[in-house]
């Protein structure tokens, strides 16, 4: 009865109230992801200069940025892969299914380690290699490969995070998956400045003292993750290590949605990656304000994404209940309230973005291009809501190839084109941040033509059956 009552949460309880007490701790728990990285980039843009080195925080934040596709990208597989985990184990469990949901629970956890141990070869052999093919400046390499080396190493902390996380949203434990996401954020903010500027005792470690910190408080968050998936998750569904035994079946179900999930998650690492050496071919500056505009940018977009990822098993355990009815409100609903969280990220980012940009402490003409991309970059925000929500609902529907299509239309095929056609202008700089709302209102356009043959194909049938 009580795995039941479990089971019948997202079957039963409003779509309305479904939304806010799964969606709300989604947001939040999305949101403090993207605090991990402008934590560590506010704290290095305050590092001092030295003697053989002016504008340190300039240098430390550029790093940060050139390292920044790989951190996107560990994310995205991690999001990815949770994302055919969390679809397949919310239908297994809406369709009564214990013993297949426990399958697919073991093998997300196989997945995981399997992630880690990819990016620990990559941290030890390819940090170096990927950091020359962005910069030749000396200084630069050299705080970038340090940053990057420790993030990819000890990167078992946000790896597995996100594996258990995903577990537990999958059930509808989303609060307790923010409560370890909380954890592992305040840890990270308390011990950025201590690591980074030697307070307590501690020795000054720098830029190094960053990548400490983050790996600290991802392994945090681990660690609690972890903890309440084992003790509250088997109410649902074996936890038992045994389940953990990699079956061929179980990871070609969770990568048929997952691998379109992580090379649509992925496409944002690569965009950023091109973007980088783009725009470093209009300057350094245009870079490092691209850098702080991203991260910036990420508690709005990561917040929207929460609401997606809250969609997802919605949608996709009515779909398995052939609830035509609560499917439809969660779509309505997942929509509207994703676009109202980016009308008011937008809004608030127009009306502060100089307070917002001064924050940093970077150079004048790198906050000037910093705010030049908010107001710009901002205009396109509805159509990113719309996109990123219908990304979430072809998910769902087990179409993960059409979600695919839209996050490459807006990420690559149609930005980078037009960010590096903008370059050869020569107001490169003011006008290079517009490729980013053409992209999204491109993308949105074709979102609605595949929304419109994916409800014929699944919901219309629904009611003919």
């Amino acid at each position: 009865m009580e795995q039941q009552a479990s089971m019948n949460k997202m079957g039963m309880i409003s779509i309305k109230k479904l939304l806010i007490s799964m969606g709300l701790p989604m947001v939040i728990s999305m949101a403090l992801q993207a605090l991990y990285n402008i934590v560590d980039s506010y704290f290095v843009s305050c590092m001092e200069d030295t003697e053989q080195i002016a504008n340190m925080g300039d240098y430390a934040v550029n790093a940060l940025t050139l390292a920044f596709p790989i951190q996107m990208l560990m994310v995205a597989i991690g999001v990815g892969t949770g994302v055919g985990v969390n679809a397949l184990l919310s239908k297994s469990l809406g369709e009564g299914r214990r013993d297949h949901a426990s399958k697919i629970a073991g093998n997300s956890v196989f997945l995981g380690i399997c992630t880690y141990l990819v990016f620990l070869v990559f941290g030890i052999a390819g940090v170096d290699v990927y950091m020359k093919t962005q910069t030749a400046d000396p200084i630069i390499l050299d705080l970038g490969r340090t940053y990057l080396g420790i993030c990819t190493v000890f990167s078992f902390g946000i790896t597995m995070y996100m594996t258990y996380e995903k577990l537990l949203q999958a059930t509808g434990r989303t609060t307790l998956a923010t409560i370890a996401q909380i954890a592992g954020a305040i840890t990270n903010i308390v011990l950025d400045p201590i690591m980074i500027f030697g307070y307590f005792g501690m020795p000054q470690m720098g830029i190094a003292g960053a990548a400490y910190a983050t790996v600290i408080g991802q392994t945090v968050s681990f660690v609690m993750d972890a903890v309440f998936h084992y003790q509250f998750n088997r109410k649902d569904f074996d936890t038992s290590l045994f389940y953990s035994k990699p079956e061929k079946e179980i990871i070609k179900e969770i990568y048929k949605i997952g691998f379109p999930a992580i090379i649509m998650q992925a496409f944002m690492s690569f965009m950023t990656y091109g973007v980088n050496i783009i725009f470093g071919t209009v300057s350094s500056m245009a870079v490092t304000a691209y850098g702080v505009y991203y991260k910036i940018q990420q508690f709005v977009f990561f917040a929207a994404f929460g609401m997606n990822n809250a969609m997802i098993p919605m949608i996709a355990f009515n779909y398995g209940k052939r609830d035509k009815k609560r499917i439809n409100e969660g779509i309505k609903y997942g929509m509207i309230d994703t676009l109202i969280i980016m009308l008011i990220g937008a809004i608030g980012l127009q009306l502060f973005a100089k307070q917002i940009c001064g924050i940093f402490a970077v150079a004048p003409e790198t906050q000037t291009l910093c705010i030049r991309a908010i107001r710009i970059i901002t205009l396109g925000y509805l159509f990113v809501g719309a996109n990123i929500a219908y990304q979430g609902i072809f998910q769902a529907f087990g179409y993960g190839v059409s979600s695919l299509i839209v996050s490459l239309l807006r990420l690559i095929i149609v930005a980078l084109p037009l960010a590096w056609m903008f370059t050869k202008f020569q107001n490169a700089e003011q006008i290079i941040w517009a490729a980013f709302p053409i992209a999204e209102a491109v993308a949105f356009a074709v979102a609605l033509i595949f929304m419109r043959r994916i409800r014929h194909k699944t919901l219309d049938v629904l009611e003919t059956a």
